[in-house]
């Protein structure tokens, strides 16, 4: 997650309906644009402009064919950012993605000058990450959390906005690596792509001879993109649904008082501080995609499943019984009380 500016809660400014109703037009402007590059996928559009307002990465898993690639490359044509692709290959090393030093000659001596990667971009598309070897995924640990590199001791930032759209192939698919735990937990959100309906695939055909989309213009400059940012850490997050997001995290471990027979049973590790984080900042992406000036239950029932769904890890044991991540994920958010005890009834959501 992109660090916001620090400010005191009490000073910060809520948002005026006029800001409310610019930021809506500026989310129209990208969902209609991405809505004409990726069609009936209407779920999967508003996750990436979520994930996208909480400066977070998202990783897009599911078969070959279904548009992941073609959903990042029209929204980088839709911002107007910089945007580099890297096809993850088992032979990929990690220079091949974050640069490297190459000895060259200056005023006649011979010098290592370090020479930028492609994850010198505004949107680094990781496409097909899960078929690179561990180590080459860990290069992006540092990019992910930081936003710059660090090469033979030396630092060098990476420009801002960054962001990591990656896209991965079924585990259970050969000549694919599972991605390491850290790394998973850097992605704020983790979608599966599903397939379309016959209606859709019939649009598809009808209109794209060649599967090709449409070219793109952008429709959200530098500066809109920034304010939109700064609109979003102004979304209000009350007490009562800050609780709720903690109390949820809790409950995804096994010796927490909040969790249950069913995560006790299954659970060996439960989802970090970083998914708490991820989880209050894409509530507020989603109250502002809905037109709201502040951030309630319903914002985080709504991105609950898709920040804490690849943070779980689940016993062996579960998979015999049928659970996966995500419907343990899911199962916490359906017996999470909203409101706790501890939570004075008069608090205004």
């Amino acid at each position: 997650m992109q660090t916001p500016p620090e400010s005191h809660p009490d000073s910060v400014v809520l948002l005026s309906p006029d800001e409310i109703a610019q930021a809506g037009e500026h989310l129209q402007g990208l969902h209609t644009g991405l809505s004409t590059a990726i069609l009936g996928q209407n779920n999967l559009l508003e996750s990436v402009i979520i994930c996208l307002l909480a400066r977070g990465h998202m990783l897009l898993e599911g078969l070959p064919g279904l548009g992941k690639t073609e959903l990042v490359k029209a929204l980088a044509s839709l911002l107007g950012l910089s945007f580099r692709r890297v096809q993850f290959t088992p032979d990929l090393l990690p220079g091949d993605i974050i640069g490297g030093p190459i000895l060259e000659d200056r005023d006649g001596r011979r010098e290592l000058v370090f020479h930028k990667g492609p994850v010198f971009a505004n949107l680094l598309l990781a496409d097909e990450i899960n078929r690179a070897t561990p180590k080459t995924q860990s290069a992006l640990l540092e990019a992910m959390q930081e936003r710059c590199v660090t090469v033979m001791g030396e630092t060098h930032q990476l420009p801002l906005p960054f962001f990591v759209l990656a896209t991965q192939n079924p585990i259970e698919l050969e000549g694919t690596y599972p991605l390491p735990e850290a790394q998973l937990d850097r992605f704020t959100f983790k979608i599966t792509v599903n397939r379309v309906s016959s209606d859709t695939l019939h649009d598809i055909i009808s209109s794209r001879r060649d599967g090709c989309p449409p070219q793109l213009d952008e429709v959200v400059d530098a500066q809109s993109l920034q304010q939109l940012f700064d609109w979003t850490d102004r979304v209000h997050l009350p007490h009562a649904v800050a609780d709720y997001i903690a109390r949820l995290v809790d409950s995804t471990h096994a010796d927490s008082e909040h969790s249950d027979d069913t995560v006790q049973k299954f659970v060996r590790f439960g989802a970090s501080p970083r998914a708490a984080i991820a989880l209050a900042a894409t509530a507020r992406g989603a109250a502002l995609l809905a037109g709201k000036p502040n951030a309630g239950f319903q914002e985080v029932q709504r991105v609950a499943p898709s920040v804490l769904g690849h943070r779980l890890i689940l016993d062996y044991a579960a998979r015999l019984e049928g659970w996966t991540p995500l419907t343990m994920a899911e199962h916490v958010v359906d017996r999470i009380p909203q409101v706790s005890r501890d939570v004075p009834e008069d608090v205004q959501i």
